[in-house]
Order: C-alpha cells, then sequence, then structure tokens
C-alpha cells in the first residue's frame, strides 16, 4: 500500500523511539545555559560601566578638592601675570603636593586659553583653542572629564603616559578671576579601579544568577516532563484516531471491492453473454448489452472511488492494474485513454508509490481542469530507471504558476522526488495540453 512510502507517520514513529524526557528538557536547559551567558555578559557590561563611571566620579571628586584646598589658596596675581617667582614658588607647591598618587599632570589655563601654568613649564605661556567642555567649566564651574586628545598640541608632552583621562575643575584667583585647573590621570588606574569595583560585584552577579538557573532548573525539569508526557497523549490519541480511519476506509474499500464490484462485474458478464445468447431476439440483445456497458461504466466509476478511499496495493495489484483504476473516471468522462505499461518487477515499492502518486496528480488536474480529448500514460522501465510520462492534449497551463499555489500536489510531490533521487519536469502551454516526465531510480 501507499504507506510504504516516507510519510509523517515514519516521521512520527521514529520520534517515539527517542526517550520522551531527552529533547525538551535539552532545549530548556540549553535555552537557560544560553540566558545565564547572556545575563553574565550584560551583567558583566553594565558593572563595567557603571565601575568606570564609578571611577570617573572619583577622578571628578579629587580634582575638584585639589582645586578647591590646594590650587586656589596657591593661586596669586603674579603667577596669571607669568612672574618667574610666582611661577616658581607654585611649581614647588605643585610638585610637593598635587602630583601625587594618580595625578600624572596639571595644567592652569585662563579664559583666553593661555596656560598660566604647567608642571611641564615648556607649556606656560602658550595658548590653545579651549573646547565647549573645557569653556563650560571655566565659566559656569563644576567638573568635566573626558578622555584625552593625545593628538592634540597642547598635550604633546603626555604622549609617553598612554591613555589619559583628563578632569576640569573652576578656581578663582584673588580679585575674581576665574581660572580652570586641569589634572591628568592615567587611564589604566581608571581601568584598575573599575576592576576592583566590578571585581567585588561580579561574585554577587553570578551567585545570584547560579542560584536562579538552580532554583529553576528542577521546575524546568517537571514541567517538560509534563508537557511531553501530554503530548505524548495527543499523539497517541491523534495515531489511534488516524489508525482507526484508516482501518476503517481499508474495511469499506475491501468490502466494496470483495461485494460490490464483484456482484457488478458478475453483472455485467451474465448480460453480455446473455446478449450473445439471444442471436435470435437482437432488440433484447441489444438493451441487455447496453445494461452491460452502463454496468461497466458504472463498475468502472466505483473502482476509482474505491481509489480515491484507499490507495491500491501496488505490491500485491501491480502498478498497471493501479494506473488502469486511475484512469476509470476518465474514460467514464468520455476522454480517449492510453495506457502503456512495461513490467515493473523488480521495481522499488517506493518508486512504484511515486510514480503512481504523480500519475494521479497529473491525471486528476488533466481531468478537473484541462478538459483534454485524450490522455497518454506510458511506463518504461530501463536498467536502472522508471520512467512516467503523463500526456494530455487540455487547455494546459504555465508551468512557472506552479511555486504560486497553482497544482500543489505536483508542487509537493516533487520536493518527495527531489528526496528520493529523482526528477520530476511539467512541460505545459496554455491551449497546447500539458505532459508531465517522472524519472526515478528504480
Amino acid at each position: 500500500m501507499l504507506g510504504r512510502w516516507p510519510s509523517r507517520t515514519s516521521g512520527s514513529a521514529a520520534a517515539a523511539r527517542r526517550p520522551r524526557w531527552t529533547r525538551p528538557v535539552i532545549q530548556f536547559v540549553a535555552a537557560g545555559i544560553v540566558a545565564l551567558v547572556i545575563l553574565l555578559v550584560a551583567s558583566g557590561w553594565l558593572t563595567k560601566r557603571a565601575a568606570t563611571a564609578e571611577a570617573i566620579v572619583v577622578a571628578r571628586s579629587t580634582t575638584q578638592l585639589l582645586a578647591t584646598t590646594v590650587v586656589e589658596p596657591a593661586l596669586s596675581r603674579g603667577l596669571v601675570q607669568g612672574r618667574t617667582v610666582s611661577i616658581d614658588r607654585f611649581d614647588r607647591l605643585a610638585l610637593r603636593r598635587l602630583i601625587v598618587g594618580d595625578v600624572l599632570r596639571i595644567k592652569i589655563w585662563d579664559a583666553s586659553g593661555r596656560i598660566v601654568y604647567s608642571d611641564k613649564t615648556q607649556l606656560i605661556g602658550d595658548r590653545f583653542t579651549l573646547g565647549a567642555e573645557e569653556r563650560a567649566v571655566l565659566d559656569n564651574g563644576g567638573t568635566a572629564a573626558q578622555v584625552s586628545d593625545l593628538t592634540a598640541p597642547e598635550n604633546r608632552y603626555e604622549r609617553s603616559f598612554g591613555q589619559l583621562l583628563e578632569v576640569y575643575a573652576q578656581v578663582w584667583v584673588p580679585g575674581g578671576r576665574k581660572l580652570m585647573f586641569e589634572a591628568y590621570y592615567s587611564y589604566a588606574d581608571v581601568s584598575r579601579r573599575s576592576a576592583q569595583v566590578l571585581k567585588e560585584f561580579r561574585p554577587i552577579t553570578v551567585a545570584g544568577l547560579v542560584i536562579f538557573v538552580a532554583l529553576t532548573v528542577p521546575l524546568v525539569w517537571v514541567l517538560a516532563r509534563r508537557l511531553d508526557a501530554s503530548a505524548a497523549e495527543r499523539e497517541r490519541l491523534l495515531m489511534a484516531a488516524v489508525e482507526a480511519s484508516e482501518h476503517e476506509r481499508r474495511r469499506i474499500a475491501r468490502d466494496l471491492h470483495d461485494g460490490v464490484v464483484q456482484d457488478l462485474a458478475g453483472i455485467s458478464f451474465g448480460a453480455s453473454a446473455t446478449a450473445r445468447e439471444l442471436s435470435d431476439r437482437p432488440e433484447v440483445a441489444r438493451r441487455l448489452e447496453a445494461l452491460g456497458l452502463g454496468v461497466r461504466r458504472s463498475l468502472r466509476t466505483l473502482r476509482s472511488l474505491l481509489v480515491e478511499i484507499y490507495p491500491p496495493d501496488l505490491a500485491t495489484e501491480g502498478l498497471a492494474a493501479a494506473l488502469d483504476d486511475l484512469l476509470a473516471p476518465a474514460v467514464a468522462a468520455g476522454i480517449d485513454v492510453d495506457l502503456q505499461v512495461a513490467d515493473t518487477t523488480g521495481v522499488r515499492p517506493d518508486a512504484s508509490a511515486l510514480a503512481w502518486r504523480v500519475a494521479q496528480e497529473a491525471v486528476r488536474n488533466a481531468v478537473r481542469h484541462g478538459r483534454p480529448q485524450s490522455i497518454r500514460v506510458t511506463v518504461t522501465v530501463s536498467a536502472d530507471l522508471l520512467v512516467l510520462i503523463v500526456v494530455d492534449d487540455g487547455a494546459g497551463f504555465v508551468p512557472a504558476s506552479v511555486p504560486r499555489g497553482d497544482h500543489l500536489g505536483l508542487r509537493g510531490l516533487r520536493d518527495l522526488i527531489i528526496e528520493a533521487g529523482g526528477a520530476l519536469e511539467i512541460e505545459s502551454a496554455p491551449g497546447v495540453g500539458t505532459t508531465v516526465r517522472l524519472e526515478i531510480s528504480r
């Protein structure tokens, strides 16, 4: 029977042979691990970002503290005016109390962009353009921080330090003049502080996530088992319903074939034989012959309906008999039918099944949509191939329309044929009929 060829039932049976708990649990656990990794990465990134921000806040606080407690009390008009004595005095203070700890370099700017003081004395008196953040701090107070642009000319003496963080704070000169104090910190120190904060928070984050996963995995396990049991029960009920339907269709087809079909065949043969015996009564003989012809026509239609109810057993009946039953509706519709089938002994059952299915779809489409005058079905068998050709002279169609939804039966069969290593060709055009050609390994 056609049930031997690949179908969803075989896939379901294979799935049923696998452990019922394995796939769902693995999927849930894998999803949990992926979620854990994502959460760890995301929380690590967020924590590092927060730690870096905290380190920058510390640098800004330190700069503000130095500006208000050390720099401002030491500022003088002589320093602003560039007097050597004032610069030397401030320089001794800077080296003793400002260039300490994380501070690598300091500068003091006025509103014109002139460097009033720098521990790198070569910069004192040089002028550079102040940026927007620097200008805002000098005018409005507060602090600001940014990564140093070591390509800028005012930072040419800092390039040997590597990446730096520069922090600005407003300071006041006696007499009410505003200046800007700038301190440079090694960004490696900022990263070190960030790492320290991250090191403190990471165990909390990881432990929380691990505890969460440890608590949820057993729940997921139980839920997966329940869901899988429910799915298995639904599949069992579905398979039972399918098998019951299959059994009922098989029983109906068998009863009709062994009962009504045989009775009609007997009536047809009896009517024809009786008509030949009544040669002396030609009128009655013609009526009996017409009656036998009508019974045979009905018999063909009934056999076709049996094929629709339950496909033929190709292994028992053979491909030729199955195709003959398949063409019965076309004959009943007055279509000229030509069937030629070579000996299919030794052909794989799934190859015969595919050939029958392709012929079924081709003939069905031709009868329903093509309105042909004739249909020719040919099956040839070579050393390694089974070739089926179905030709009709009907209305035809545009083969390009197949992927857009027309002739879905042939479209679905094409996928099965490709999986089986065969090839399906459809040649057609409006008004010139259709040729369907199947080649498949025997």
